[in-house]
């Protein structure tokens, strides 16, 4: 095996997908702690300046106490390679964990045991689905009273149509919260009392269900209930397969509690052992192998002002291939220019080092000044173009204005750049003053005028319109699309790339426009790599 092979088969990019309050940025914390990548347990719930989760940096967040930007973390643990990217949880800010599904192998799905599969946990799986991403399933919150473990599996089953096979079983729920019997490497896990602080040990091996150990280290109740239900979960579930975990149809479950530290060693061993390496990349001409020896990547973030004092953005670009080493130079697809890879840097969370080398799987992040977009393909030279990081058209669309008319200009840059990120839709309208801000839910609005106050300087309010929706707008003939632009302007705008954009007021005035123009395509989504 080349050293290329070796790094690659080392890493593991995954994210984590639930609805809010499952969990989530708990277990994100916890497994940092496992990995060894932060010292302090329960920094979630602490007081004062450690309060703040490491996945949730920024002002809003720690306000809100949920999570609405994706973070990237990587550590080592076991002889891998992990780079863990958390997403927002909230599903206003869907948008930004779609394209961070984009950059990973595989997922961990958690899931509350008392709420089973909530909405938002729906919606993120169908775009694993999408891209065939291997899901493995943490069943979290066992220290409290959930609904029984043979409901969930059948949940997960039936709602998701996925097969599930459990790689560890609880005994007990709630008070009655023993711990877990880990199926895939026969290890009895219990769970100290009181130890939400501390690291559970790995288990008690045990010869199989039968082993004497257990009669001795459980109640005889417990025992025999966790016999008879492992018999009856083989008798249902199928044997794990990696293949189709791979291929994205069945889902290896875990259950723990991650607050108390427990059941995450498992999980991260699963992870380990179960998700894939970095996978091939799709581009429009070919796909990209991750043992190539040439380097390429692509952006699927960009990040403003993770660091207050310096005003910066980063793009986050995800590695597809070949060995990178800091300083060499790399070539941006889209504007056909050289880039110096002076600083680029590895994450946790906000904090930050340089990358001397990084391989196929691993996320950097790149400080640029808005050379760098969502979508940009980056390589040693050849003229790819990595597919599948679309924009969404926005499902609620406010004009926003500044407070002080004389900051208007400032407005129309703090715009462009939050564009630039993809953190909304910013449409400037071909007739009249007012920009247009598109977003996915309400809650944006909230974190947008709070960035644009904070960040920029520029107090604003935004104000609702009689807008329905947004359209991008294509034809094949030059000649149409003028003809169109020209006969609209007043339900015309640019997006910040300078795209063409139809404003409609209603249903009915699309479905108008598109029977009056049948050879304009209104497209609902704008895949960015052009």
């Amino acid at each position: 095996m080349t050293a290329i092979e070796d790094e690659v088969q080392r890493r593991r990019t995954f994210a984590i997908i639930s609805h809010p309050d499952a969990g989530k940025t708990t277990l994100t914390e916890k497994l940092l702690l496992f990995g060894g990548a932060i010292q302090l347990a329960g920094a979630v719930k602490a007081r004062g300046e450690v309060r703040r989760a490491r996945s949730d940096w920024m002002k809003v967040e720690q306000e809100r106490g949920i999570s609405v930007a994706s973070s990237v973390m990587s550590y080592e643990y076991a002889g891998r390679a992990f780079n863990l990217l958390d997403t927002p949880g909230h599903e206003d800010f869907s948008e930004d964990t779609y394209r961070t599904l984009t950059a990973v192998d595989s997922a961990v799905m958690v899931i509350d045991a008392a709420k089973g599969i909530e909405e938002q946990t729906r919606k993120l799986f169908e775009v694993c689905r999408l891209r065939d991403v291997p899901i493995i399933t943490f069943i979290n919150k066992l220290d409290r009273e959930g609904q029984d473990p043979f409901d969930l599996l059948d949940e997960i089953e039936q709602t998701l149509a996925l097969d599930v096979t459990p790689a560890s079983w609880p005994i007990g729920m709630g008070r009655d919260f023993l711990g877990c019997y880990d199926l895939f490497n026969d290890r009895l896990a219990l769970m100290a009392k009181g130890a939400k602080g501390s690291l559970p040990t790995p288990g008690e091996r045990c010869e199989g269900l039968d082993d004497p150990k257990l009669d001795k280290m459980l109640p005889a109740d417990a025992v025999a209930k966790l016999r008879g239900d492992v018999e009856m979960v083989r008798g249902l579930c199928p044997a794990f397969d990696a293949e189709a975990y791979r291929a994205g149809t069945m889902t290896p479950v875990f259950f723990g509690s991650a607050v108390n530290n427990f059941g995450v060693r498992e999980l991260l061993e699963g992870v380990a052992h179960l998700a894939p390496s970095p996978r091939p990349q799709p581009t429009t001409t070919r796909d990209i192998q991750p043992t190539e020896d040439k380097v390429t990547g692509f952006v699927f973030k960009i990040q403003a002002n993770m660091d207050p004092k310096h005003r910066d953005r980063i793009a986050f670009v995800r590695l597809c291939s070949g060995p990178f080493r800091r300083g060499m130079k790399l070539f941006h697809v889209r504007t056909g220019k050289q880039m110096n890879m002076h600083n680029p840097v590895m994450f946790l969370a906000r904090e930050r080092e340089l990358a001397e080398e990084a391989f196929a799987g691993d996320i950097m992040g790149v400080p640029n000044h808005g050379q760098l977009r969502i979508g940009d393909t980056l390589s040693e030279g050849e003229n790819l173009r990595v597919t599948g990081i679309p924009s969404f058209a926005p499902e609620m669309l406010q004009k926003v204005r500044p407070k002080d008319p004389l900051r208007a200009k400032h407005l129309g840059r703090a715009l462009q750049q939050i564009a630039e990120e993809g953190a909304a839709r910013v449409f400037k309208p071909i007739m009249g003053a007012d920009w247009i801000v598109g977003v996915v839910g309400p809650l944006q609005f909230e974190v947008l005028a709070d960035r644009i106050r904070t960040e920029f300087d520029v107090p604003v309010l935004f104000e609702s319109t009689a807008l329905y929706t947004a359209r991008w707008v294509t034809a094949e003939d030059p000649l149409v699309l003028k003809k169109f632009l020209d006969g609209n302007q007043a339900s015309l705008a640019e997006d910040h790339d300078g795209d063409p954009v139809f404003l409609a007021r209603n249903a009915w005035h699309l479905d108008r426009a598109a029977e009056d123009f049948p050879l304009i395509v209104f497209h609902k989504t704008k895949e960015q790599a052009v």
